[in-house]
């Protein structure tokens, strides 16, 4: 089961070209504060000095170490032409085709690169270094050195580093197929790591964490770290292991790592005699790998759907150009259909999309827009009192002028056509966003083809622009339809009821009876017999005016009763304690002309002194406003109920119709198809390695099954993980 190590190698380096984020590794992330000996640990394990060292934080990148066991008889490792023929130790960097002999110069390298990426000023960086390190002495292994967990910024760096370094930790700690080796030393308090608190927020239950003890030789005199060993401080589920690393003499001295491990072996035996077999760098050594080994195990049938829905995604190789190109087309065009019907295998439940959007600005965009819109907005009393008059001509109205109604209620028409065009533009919109969220699918295909991807955009822009214009005149017409002919005879309209209901409504004591009437005309509305002048209230008052005289009114005795001055022309006769109070008022001139022959001048504003509304005026406004609220409400209806009829027609469903025929037309053209399925070499190349990277994983799945069976029929063959 060895092969699986080096298969997991592999696929780390596929992982690399098509991103790390795709497909989560089974790997050993190494995870510890600083000087807590992760270095060190490392440095054991393979049995080089090869990581930087220094004061501070020295690991600042991942640094991805694949340990991989070469024979020293013969391996398929080894090169003639990269010069490892006559070597048993070398590493090799993924960024660079340079084989490394002396570790020292891999120390070097990884300075190196680190400042290229993470800078010079201590700061960190989230891009992988990837080592491979060929030995004799080693285990296959894959670790991640993280860096190393810290609280106060030192010298140049960031004042967020404990910030950067934690979120860079747990990106690799939660990846479910890790193994996370938290570090602690055993001259501090366990109690107290960050190693294993960090590995508890993603690891509760502990079933991919195992612990380190380093610095075992270091315990203050009486002190021994046999329950921490034994889990009684703190229980971790895969075990905890002591180990004894070089001291700070024996690198500057540059120890040889077999005297270390000799050294180590016999502090074991002397200090901890029951523990010492379950506790060492050879054993961590050996526990890794065999939970390496199990951890892949278990993985495989993940990773296999992962890689598979990695290459899907990348899609096949083209065979038939014209073809695949078709089927493209045919597949965007159902795949914005279906968005428009709602009938998509992947439904947004994030937000509203295609003609659940469209739906809503039919229902509640639009609809509501309408029903906000006022009858009677940017219309006074006044307004209308002028459009009764100037429709009565020099003739008093005796009743309320229908050419006043219609103009004043085509004038309130017209402002239900801005939301209405409105509308139209809000679902040419959608329509055009559809283009970007059209499914998964499809959309595979539009990352792989950039250039099919643009052109189908153009040509969806270009039909819907075409279709907008249309759309719109219908709109126009249909509100110009309603402008054209103000039917009064609408089955809907009911034009006496509201005539009836405004009469019912008004002041019964303003206007007198018939008999009553007939009186005050007798008493109070007299020719005079001496001077055939008119005699109101007593008074004589001349039919005309006199040369030179303005008429006044102000002597004329009105009692609280009279309907007289109900009657009065605009501008005559101030009203008195007594008379009707109305809100509405209308201006008169301010400045009347006194030279004899000349007529008032007629007031055209609302600029100068106002007068109250005569109960006549107030009523036939009254009558006015009700037939405008009750034909503008009709109105109101029929175009909420027709716009979105219009749009359907004119604009969605004619692309829905149309869509496909219009990409073909624009697309399938012979010159252009080689252009349209343009594919990147870097695509390409990912494909081919995820199509590799799955293989092996089919073939390492088959040799396991093989292997099972086997055991079962009980050919004597075992595998221990």
């Amino acid at each position: 089961m060895e092969f699986l190590i080096p298969l997991i190698n592999k696929l780390q380096e596929v992982c690399t070209t098509v991103g790390t984020d795709l497909i989560q590794l089974p790997q050993i992330v190494v995870v510890g504060s600083q000087s807590s000996g992760k270095s060190s640990v490392l440095e054991s394990l393979v049995g080089q000095s090869f990581l930087p060292r220094g004061t501070g934080i020295v690991t600042r990148c991942p640094i991805v170490l694949q340990l991989i066991h070469v024979s020293k008889e013969g391996s398929d490792y080894k090169s003639e032409e990269e010069g490892t023929g006559d070597y048993d130790e070398w590493a090799r960097f993924l960024h660079t085709n340079t084989v490394f002999t002396d570790f020292r110069k891999v120390q070097e390298e990884i300075q190196a690169y680190t400042n290229k990426i993470a800078g010079s000023n201590k700061g960190v960086s989230s891009d992988a270094l990837y080592l491979k390190v060929y030995s004799p002495k080693v285990v296959n292994l894959t670790l991640v050195d993280l860096p190393g967990l810290t609280k106060v910024p030192v010298g140049d760096q960031p004042e967020d580093i404990e910030i950067q370094v934690y979120d860079l930790v747990m990106r690799y700690i939660s990846n479910p197929n890790s193994i996370i080796l938290a570090i602690s030393s055993a001259n501090t308090d366990i109690a107290t790591s960050e190693a294993l608190k960090l590995a508890r927020e993603v690891d509760p239950d502990g079933n991919r964490t195992l612990a380190v003890i380093t610095k075992l030789d270091l315990m203050d005199t009486g002190t021994d770290a046999m329950d921490v060993l034994c889990g009684r401080v703190i229980p971790v589920k895969l075990g905890i292991i002591g180990v004894v690393n070089r001291s700070q003499k024996g690198i500057v001295n540059n120890k040889k790592f077999k005297e270390v491990l000799k050294d180590e072996a016999l502090f074991l035996q002397r200090k901890y005699p029951t523990l010492a077999s379950q506790n060492g760098t050879p054993h961590l050594s050996k526990t890794l790998n065999r939970l390496l080994l199990h951890h892949i195990r278990k993985c495989l049938p993940d990773l296999k759907k992962r890689f598979q829905s990695l290459l899907n995604s990348l899609g096949e190789d083209i065979v038939d150009k014209k073809q695949t190109l078709l089927q493209i087309i045919t597949k965007f065009s159902s795949a914005y259909c279906s968005a428009i019907d709602g009938t998509g295998k992947n439904i947004e439940t994030s937000e509203l999309f295609g003609g659940a959007r469209i739906s809503y600005i039919f229902h509640e965009t639009f609809g509501k827009t309408l029903d906000c819109i006022n009858a009677l907005s940017d219309l006074t009393q006044f307004d209308i009192l002028t459009a009764i008059r100037n429709s009565s001509g020099p003739r008093p109205a005796i009743f309320v002028p229908e050419i006043a109604f219609e103009l004043l209620v085509q004038r309130q028409i017209r402002k239900l056509e801005e939301p209405s065009l409105r509308c139209v533009e809000l679902v040419h919109e959608e329509l055009q966003r559809i283009v970007q969220h059209c499914g998964t699918e499809i959309q595979t295909d539009m990352m792989r083809f950039p250039v099919l991807h643009d052109k189908i955009k153009d040509v969806i822009t270009a039909l819907l622009r075409k279709r907008l214009p249309p759309t719109n005149e219908m709109v126009e017409n249909m509100i110009a339809i309603e402008l054209a002919y103000i039917n009064t005879r609408h089955p809907d309209f009911h034009p006496q009821a509201v005539a009836a209901a405004t009469f019912a409504n008004s002041d019964e004591g303003t206007i007198p009876k018939r008999s009553n009437l007939t009186k005050r005309h007798t008493d109070s509305f007299a020719p005079s017999q001496t001077t055939g002048n008119i005699i109101i209230n007593g008074v004589d008052v001349p039919k005309e005016p006199l040369k030179g005289q303005i008429y006044d009114a102000s002597s004329i005795s009105q009692s609280s009763g009279s309907w007289f001055s109900k009657i009065l022309p605009s501008g005559i006769g101030p009203a008195t304690n007594g008379s009707r109070t109305t809100a509405q008022t209308v201006p008169t001139s301010s400045n009347p002309s006194p030279v004899s022959g000349s007529p008032q001048r007629t007031p055209t504003s609302a600029t100068s002194h106002e007068r109250q509304l005569f109960d006549k005026e107030k009523n036939d406004c009254d009558m006015i406003e009700c037939l405008i609220k009750s034909y503008f409400g009709i109105l109101r209806k029929q175009i909420q109920d027709a716009v979105p009829k219009i749009i359907m027609y004119s604009l969605v469903n004619h692309m829905k119709n149309s869509l496909q025929s219009e990409l073909v037309t624009h697309l399938c053209k012979a010159e252009q198809i080689d252009l349209l399925l343009a594919e990147s070499e870097h695509v390409a190349a990912r494909r081919r390695e995820a199509s590799e990277g799955l293989q092996a994983l089919e073939r390492v799945i088959h040799m396991i099954e093989e292997m099972r069976e086997a055991t079962y029929f009980g050919t004597g063959t075992k595998f221990k993980l």
